[in-house]
């Protein structure tokens, strides 16, 4: 957290410095997208939605039903 507030103090950033941030944030973009939803304020709200997005048989559901 010192790290990321030192270019606002006023602070510059060394090379070393940028490296292992970069390093930091292609770390985090490896975890998946879904697991974002779960950090948002009123996520509760949209679990039914993530759940019905994420649901791959409503495809197969729907063709089942019209085949009966």
């Amino acid at each position: 957290m010192a790290l990321l507030m030192k270019r606002r103090n006023g602070g510059r950033w060394t090379r070393e410095e940028r490296s292992y941030l970069l390093q930091r944030l292609r770390g985090l973009s490896y975890l998946s997208p879904y697991l974002l939803v779960l950090l948002l304020p009123g996520s509760f709200v949209l679990m039914p939605l993530l759940a019905w997005w994420l649901d791959r048989r409503r495809g197969a559901r729907r063709t089942a039903l019209e085949q009966t």
